[in-house]
């Protein structure tokens, strides 16, 4: 081995403490880097990477089976354009009840469309099982995991009551179409016993198209589809630029806040590795002189120093990429989760580019003070040892000296100025610690307060559904003898307010509404009885009070060019009414533009909106599963049906929730690394005037003292400074967040940082420091007296 190489594995060996810190502080920072690089990937447009990967459908067709044959919808395949097809898959619509107490049915019990598919996989829609397994054979049954979310629900059974026979379904599988194009999936041969005696199934088709960029490219495809089929055999066509812009509209609340994560912890840990590596090299000045001593140039020293920080960091680094990717999967999950799209892995690009720019960093961080040591002369090196300047941080502690404080607080005051830049950066490191938790925890507390907030969409202890509407020609049910008629509100309102334990109870049922100066119509949710209890979390504004009043979501303002206290026009069945906006609600219904009013405000206009759900208060001590058996029994007569409301949380709230815990850790951990990093310099080049002191009669527990004061004041003060850094980020991304999702947020889910939040967090700066100095401050106490002194 040459002299180069025995000065090298001499210096790690040596410096084991230091070395093991710079493994873990690189493992961190890479690690760290490759969650949160991950994470910003997978956030740029996850829905057309997902399609292209799974091959998502361009097109969903559906057929009459009544004016188109299997052969002539599965010749489609052939019309102009389509580059690949999967299909024909027959498709029936009905109705199914869950054999579960506490389960709720997705879209508040409507029809459930189920589709005859022998394999998740193909050339076109390759679907995602995402828990239990494909349905292989009868009895079995495949649920969408977008809107089958309910604990329990696998292997759970569906119950189809108004088939012959009552087919009774076990699920056996959640999976997800990246393009929703079916809410069940059931082997090919169980079509036959959920198609209604005298009905037949539709048909479905999915197509990929060589020309599918815009909606007008779309529109030319469908044409073609339509053409090769018997006339009125296409009954409707989905397009994917629809779920696109829906997936993309929720990607967008999804990046801000994981940009400013991901910012922060590779600015953070581009900051440790520098302030480690250097810290380790410049505590070397002395044996660089004994190096030149004995021959060494200062390229030789250069390169041996080199060599010392990059065996550890190497180690650190590999280690580093197998704990950021094994630490991303969860995250990746959670994301894979709120964007609705399938398996999402750390890109390849990443694994090598962060090890790659963390090694690059170190090897500038440890040239940059060899090389400024080996150019001094070798007697001054020799001299200078691990010594700061002379004069250096004197005037600190002669003003520490003053206060009436213990000795051994004032020399840990005055000891961070001896190395200034040092102490600058560690306190840098802990500003940013310290902003990411107190931005971890607004966003958490303003999640916490939104997902409250939605959940006033429905409010209550109990849901009531009192009916369907008759169902769409050619559905699979069977639509009833003579004109259809409503459900029965008024006497299921009846029966609620007659029960025994009800305190308030409203109406509510949803329709289609138009708008002078709004393009096409938007979802209106009209309210009957008294709803003043069940409001929506107001932005700002009030509740509706009456007929002529609407409450409204934020794009529906933005596209009426419309403020709280406007009136605008409501177009209805030949008449119109001037309607006054009297709030703006924190709701994301119908992308943003969802509508909320007195019934009477629509009937006025000609427009109509069946009261399909009741929302229903109880009496304080009213046993809710007792209510509902009895509510139920009492229903049976009406076609009505109670559940027990329970809210779910959004699966992009679960999403943030989890991944802001996980990178919160992880800057605490860089920064606490940096902190003992810097600890375990400072005690190493001081162990000569800390033996000097014990000498002098400085007990373990003034060590002890000093060491953390040392660092403790850089921490208060980072605290200081990183908290108010956390609010304004705060301040500035939710806002941005909430305007992706389509809302404001309330002032009152922004105000999150109380006088005692805010100074539980200042604190959180000096817990960073005093973990991170604690084990140094350990060792410096043990270190006997005549040790330290024997020690240079």
């Amino acid at each position: 081995m040459s002299a180069l190489g025995r000065v090298v594995r001499a210096g790690v060996g040596r410096r084991r403490v230091q070395s093991v810190v710079m493994a873990l502080t690189t493992m961190t920072a890479v690690a760290a880097s490759i969650m949160a690089g991950a994470l910003v990937i997978v956030s740029q447009a996850p829905f057309d990477h997902a399609f292209g990967r799974q091959h998502g459908a361009h097109l969903t067709g559906s057929f009459d089976g009544r004016k188109a044959t299997f052969a002539q919808v599965a010749a489609t395949a052939h019309a102009a354009g389509v580059t690949a097809a999967a299909g024909p898959y027959a498709v029936v619509s009905t109705t199914p009840r869950i054999d579960a107490d506490g389960l709720r049915l997705p879209e508040g019990g409507a029809p459930l469309a189920v589709t005859g598919r022998a394999d998740p996989h193909g050339p076109v829609d390759d679907l995602t099982v995402t828990s239990g397994h494909w349905a292989t054979g009868p009895g079995q049954i495949v649920l969408d995991a977008d809107h089958w979310t309910a604990p329990g629900i696998l292997g759970g059974r569906l119950t189809f009551p108004g088939l012959p026979g009552s087919p009774r379904l076990t699920v056996v599988g959640l999976a997800r179409s990246l393009t929703s194009s079916a809410g069940a999936w059931v082997a090919p041969a169980q079509i036959a016993a959920l198609t209604a005696p005298g009905a037949t199934p539709s048909y479905e088709m999915l197509y990929r198209f060589s020309k599918a960029g815009s909606s007008r490219q779309i529109a030319a495809d469908r044409a073609a589809v339509k053409a090769a089929v018997p006339a009125g055999a296409l009954t409707g066509a989905q397009s994917y630029l629809v779920t696109r812009q829906t997936v993309n509209r929720e990607t967008a609340t999804f990046v801000p806040f994981v940009v400013a994560f991901g910012v922060l912890g590779l600015v953070m840990s581009v900051l440790i590795v520098g302030i480690v590596v250097s810290g380790a090299v410049s505590a070397g000045t002395q044996r660089i002189g004994v190096l030149k001593s004995l021959g060494f140039t200062p390229g030789q020293v250069g390169r041996a120093y080199v060599g010392q920080a990059l065996i550890p960091a190497l180690v650190g680094a590999a280690a580093g990429v197998v704990l950021g990717d094994l630490g991303s999967v969860p995250l990746l999950g959670q994301a894979e989760s709120a964007y609705r799209t399938g398996p999402m892995a750390v890109s390849g690009r990443i694994d090598v580019a962060v090890p790659a720019g963390v090694l690059a960093l170190t090897v500038l961080s440890a040239l940059t003070p060899a090389l400024r040591a080996a150019r001094l002369r070798t007697v001054e090196a020799l001299a200078v040892g691990r010594t700061p300047r002379v004069g250096r941080g004197r005037t600190a502690a002669l003003l520490a000296a003053r206060l009436p404080l213990p000795r051994a607080v004032t020399l840990g005051l005055a000891g961070p100025f001896a190395r200034p830049v040092r102490s600058a950066t560690i306190g840098a490191a802990i500003v940013l610690g310290a902003l990411g938790v107190t931005f971890a925890y607004g966003l958490g507390a303003t999640l916490d307060g939104i997902q409250k907030g939605i959940d006033r969409d429905a409010p209550g202890q109990v849901q009531v559904l009192s009916g369907l509407a008759p169902p769409p020609p050619g559905s699979g049910r069977p639509a009833p003898s003579g004109p259809p008629s409503p459900p029965d509100s008024a006497a299921v309102g009846r029966l609620i307010a007659e029960q025994p334990g009800t305190r308030a109870y409203f109406g509510s049922g949803s329709t289609r509404a138009r708008f002078a100066g709004i393009a096409g119509d938007v979802e209106a949710v009209a309210y009957q009885g008294t709803y003043g209890w069940g409001a929506y979390q107001m932005v700002s504004g009030h509740w509706i009070e009456g007929p002529g009043q609407i409450v409204v979501a934020h794009r529906f303002l933005q596209a009426a060019d419309a403020r709280v206290g406007d009136s605008v026009t409501l177009l209805g069945d030949g008449r119109t009414a001037r309607v006054r906006i009297v709030g703006e609600a924190l709701t994301t219904g119908d992308g943003g533009m969802r509508v909320l009013t007195d019934a009477a405000t629509l009937t006025g206009v000609g427009v109509q909106a069946h009261t399909d759900e009741f929302s229903v208060e109880l009496k304080d001590g009213t046993d809710r599963a007792g209510y509902l058996t009895a509510l139920n029994r009492a229903l049976r007569s009406v076609g009505g049906e109670a559940l027990a409301n329970s809210a779910d949380t959004s699966s992009t709230v679960v999403a943030m929730d989890a991944i802001t815990v996980t990178l919160t850790l992880m800057l605490i951990l860089v920064a606490g690394l940096g902190v003992l990093n810097t600890a375990v310099l400072d005690t190493r080049e001081r162990v000569h005037d800390l033996g000097v002191l014990k000498a002098l009669g400085m007990a373990p527990r003034q060590t002890v003292a000093m060491v953390l004061t040392s660092v403790g004041w850089i921490g208060t003060v980072a605290g200081l400074l990183g908290v108010p850094t956390g609010i304004a980020l705060h301040a500035y991304v939710l806002p941005v967040m909430g305007e992706a999702a389509g809302t404001r947020i309330p002032s009152v889910d922004l105000a999150v940082y109380h006088p005692a939040q805010v100074a539980s967090l200042a604190c959180g700066g000096l817990l960073i420091a005093l973990l991170g100095a604690v084990l140094p401050a350990g060792w410096a106490a043990r270190t006997p007296t005549a040790t330290s002194l024997r020690t240079e």
